[in-house]
């Protein structure tokens, strides 16, 4: 199995009818895609055969808290073939979504909330849990929180700052607002 990358609106159509009918089976009634304003980026592990066995989104924006104005990266509608599940596809793209997030000059953090029994899943891949961090998302005058009620969502992250004990304490506890808009209201 091999990682690729592509710009979502590069994506070639086989793979994204692959990974539309990936993300319609696990969340059905889900618009496909993503808020082209955030730069949204497909990360999918391909079978030899070219059959998508895992994939996701990388999402980014500029987020400002405790002063300072951070380049965030979150993970988004990550989903692995039913068939291919238990295999550790979905590990290895998640890992390699935060080695290509720490590779790059342009991003400080990954960020992003899960459910809470998928945080053990994203632990192992080098997101530790946030403790107490609600992320804030859809708009300022529509928003939507990680602590809604009716959620069971914890935040993970990964800081690849030049002082990133710095930035988790200034994360850690905080509501972060992420504010994506109202297509990926939570990524």
């Amino acid at each position: 199995m091999r990682v690729v990358r592509y710009a979502e609106a590069d994506l070639p159509a086989g793979p994204a009818r692959q990974v539309a009918e990936l993300e319609a089976a696990a969340w059905p009634g889900a618009e496909p895609g993503h808020d082209p304003a955030l730069a949204p980026r497909a990360l999918l592990l391909l079978t030899a055969d070219g059959t998508v066995a895992a994939s996701l989104a990388l999402l980014f924006k500029e987020i400002r808290l405790a002063g300072r104005t951070y380049r965030a990266a979150g993970l988004s509608a990550v989903v692995t073939r039913s068939t291919l599940r238990g295999r550790g596809c979905g590990a290895r793209l998640v890992a390699a979504a935060r080695a290509e997030l720490a590779a790059d000059p342009a991003v400080d953090l990954a960020l992003f909330s899960c459910d809470r029994p998928l945080a053990p899943f994203y632990e192992a891949a080098g997101f530790p849990v946030l403790p107490g961090t609600v992320l804030v998302g859809g708009t300022p005058g529509q928003p939507l929180a990680t602590d809604a009620p009716g959620f069971d969502k914890v935040v993970v992250a990964a800081f690849f700052t030049d002082e990133p004990a710095r930035d988790r304490a200034a994360f850690t506890g905080a509501r972060v607002p992420l504010y994506p808009g109202n297509t990926d209201r939570l990524w």
